[in-house]
C-alpha cells in the first residue's frame, strides 16, 4: 500500500515552488502526494505578478474530499495569505491524527509578499499548536516572534524553543540566511536533545522552491512512518542534492528551481 502525503498550499504556475514543488518533492520520495489548493499565484522565476485566493467553501471541500477517502499519514502546510484561510484550513484539519508539517510561508523568492501581515497573529494562535514540526527560515522565524532576525546559532536555538513555546511541538530553524560558508540547520524538539543538520553553502541562484521542497519531504519521511530526526534527516540531504544539481535545469531568467528529479534524470 503506498504511503499518503496531503499538500495544502498555493500554487505556483511556474512549476518551481508551492504545491507543484511538493508534488514533485512526495513523488521523487516514493510517496503518494494529493493537494488542496488555497490560492492560484501568477508567478515565475523572476516575480509574483498576481495572487487570487480560492473561495472558503472550495478550500474545505477539497480537504473533506480527500481526507474522508485516502487514507493520510502527513500534512504539509504551505502558502496561507489571508486570516480567513488560516482559520478555515484549522477547522477542516481539526479531527486530522496525523503529523502536520507547518511551513510558514511569507515571502516568495522574488521578494513578493505570500502572507498578509494580519495574518501572522491567527496563524500563530490557530495552527502554531497543530503543528508536529514547523520549519521557519530565519526572517520568518523573526516575524512570528515579533524580534529581530536570528545572527548566530545561539540566537536560533532561543527563538526555535520561544516557537515551541507558542505550542509548536518541534521547530526546525533553518539556517540558510545566516551568513558564513557552512548552512546549519537546527532541530529544537521539547524533551529532546537538539538535533544539527549541517552542509556546505552551495553558490547558485537556483533556489526557487527550496522551503517547500524542504517541508514537503520532512512531510514524506513522516507519511512513511519515519521518526521526525530520520524525517529530517531524509529531507536534508535530499534538498541538498537538489539544489546541488538546480543549474542543471536552466529554468527561467531568475531564481530557477530545485532539481527535484535529480535521482532520476540523466545529467
Amino acid at each position: 500500500m503506498a504511503h499518503i502525503a496531503l499538500t495544502i498550499a498555493g500554487s505556483d504556475s511556474g512549476g518551481g515552488a508551492g504545491i507543484q514543488a511538493d508534488l514533485k518533492t512526495m513523488s521523487a520520495l516514493g510517496v503518494y502526494g494529493a493537494s488542496v489548493i488555497t490560492a492560484i499565484t501568477a508567478q515565475n522565476t523572476q516575480a509574483v505578478t498576481g495572487v487570487h485566493g480560492i473561495p472558503l467553501d472550495m478550500i474545505t471541500a477539497q480537504i473533506d474530499a480527500v481526507l474522508s477517502d485516502l487514507d493520510v499519514g502527513a500534512i504539509k502546510i504551505g502558502m496561507l495569505a489571508t486570516p480567513e484561510i488560516i482559520d478555515c484550513v484549522a477547522r477542516a484539519i481539526a479531527d486530522f491524527d496525523g503529523a502536520v508539517v507547518l511551513d510558514p510561508v511569507m515571502i516568495a523568492k522574488s521578494g513578493d509578499a505570500l502572507l498578509a501581515p494580519e495574518a501572522v497573529s491567527t496563524l500563530c494562535r490557530v495552527l502554531l499548536p497543530r503543528a508536529r514540526i514547523i520549519t521557519p527560515n530565519l526572517p520568518e522565524a523573526a516575524c512570528l516572534l515579533d524580534r529581530p532576525t536570528a545572527t548566530s546559532a545561539q540566537d536560533m536555538v532561543e527563538q526555535g524553543r520561544a516557537l515551541c513555546a507558542l505550542g509548536a511541538q518541534a521547530v526546525l530553524m533553518k539556517g540558510g540566511h545566516a551568513e558564513g560558508e557552512i548552512c546549519e540547520d537546527i532541530l529544537i524538539e521539547a524533551g529532546a536533545e537538539i538535533a544539527r543538520f549541517s552542509a556546505a553553502r552551495q553558490h547558485t541562484k537556483n533556489t526557487h522552491g527550496t522551503g517547500c521542497t524542504l517541508s514537503s519531504a520532512i512531510a514524506a519521511g513522516l507519511a512513511k512512518g519515519l521518526s521526525l530526526d530520520a524525517a529530517v534527516s531524509e529531507a536534508h540531504g535530499y534538498l541538498q542534492g537538489a539544489i546541488a544539481a538546480a543549474d542543471d535545469l536552466q529554468i527561467g531568467h531568475g531564481h530557477g528551481p530545485v532539481h527535484h528529479f535529480h535521482r532520476f534524470w540523466p545529467a
